[in-house]
């Protein structure tokens, strides 16, 4: 596959502060990409320089082959971007607001109304269509921002945490018709999510901390590199694993002892039979990943202890 976005030695500077401080990756056509890092790493100020938002200091990014300092009527085309603050107008009508959207494309008259039948067998978005956006629960609001960026049949669909506070219903239609719109269209995702169940199902994913990237490959491969296994050991006398000179953690009902992979799970396990009579091994996730990676949490545990 062809690269739809080219990212090479990205540099952004506000004074002292290294926004975006000498980063390179791509992003493959028809990809599911994760851009991951905390609140202040560089993401949205990296997306703002991909959608044209704001002037690169040095460095070069290609989309679709143009450079959108360039401001080429292409590349706005191409992107469809769902930012974590809504762009419509709260007192409009859904349906104003996309109107008015799709308007900036030529989209007018029954090329509109087509459309708007297409997100709706995505997004089930007619029945809101008369009702003022402002007034919608959060779950409604957050399908009508994708389905505003998605109006024009973009190439490429930037996604800025778009599930963060929506119930496990509203996620779950996001991403079904994501994966529809990636099977039928083509279309590559670049997505930003503090969800790691959802990086999890991603191409590729690069993570960035302090305007620099700390990791990158396939989850698989960041998985390998940087998370841990748990042997969850149920029943045991903590004093006696720690006598045996094992890390552990006391959960609830359990404790937990990391081992670096699966194989080593085995081999501790059939070093010290009579101490491992009920327990299971559960593979690492990434959480670990980014935790390992960055030294810091996205979400969740706390540090093992002996």
């Amino acid at each position: 596959m062809a690269n739809i976005i080219e990212i090479k030695d990205l540099r952004k500077y506000f004074g002292d502060i290294h926004a975006v401080d000498g980063i390179s990756f791509r992003v493959k056509e028809g990809e599911l990409f994760s851009f991951l890092g905390l609140n202040g790493a560089g993401k949205s100020t990296t997306i703002s320089v991909i959608c044209g938002l704001l002037r690169k200091d040095s460095g070069e990014v290609l989309i679709c082959g143009k450079d959108p300092d360039d401001g080429t009527d292409e590349i706005k085309s191409a992107i469809g971007a769902v930012f974590q603050t809504s762009r419509l107008d709260l007192p409009l009508s859904v349906n104003d607001n996309l109107k008015t959207r799709a308007s900036l494309y030529g989209i007018t008259g029954q090329s509109f109304r087509n459309r708007i039948e297409e997100l709706d067998a995505l997004f089930n978005i007619k029945d809101l269509l008369h009702r003022p956006f402002g007034k919608l629960s959060g779950g409604q609001k957050r399908r009508i921002d994708i389905a505003r960026a998605l109006i024009h049949d973009p190439k490429i669909l930037i996604l800025d945490e778009p599930t963060t506070g929506l119930d496990p219903q509203s996620r779950i239609m996001v991403w079904d018709a994501i994966k529809v719109l990636r099977k039928t269209h083509g279309l590559t995702v670049f997505l930003t999510t503090h969800y790691m169940e959802e990086a999890a199902e991603s191409d590729f994913i690069v993570i960035i901390d302090s305007g620099k990237i700390a990791a990158e490959g396939t989850p698989h491969d960041l998985k390998e590199k940087y998370a841990h296994d748990l042997i969850k050991l149920y029943g045991a006398d903590a004093g006696r694993v720690s006598s045996a000179g094992l890390e552990f953690k006391q959960e609830n009902g359990y404790l937990s002892i990391p081992v670096r992979d699966t194989e080593a799970a085995k081999e501790l396990i059939l070093k010290m039979p009579d101490l491992f009579t009920d327990f299971e091994v559960v593979k690492g996730n990434m959480d670990d990943v980014f935790l390992n990676a960055t030294g810091k949490k996205l979400s969740g545990s706390e540090d093992f202890a002996k």
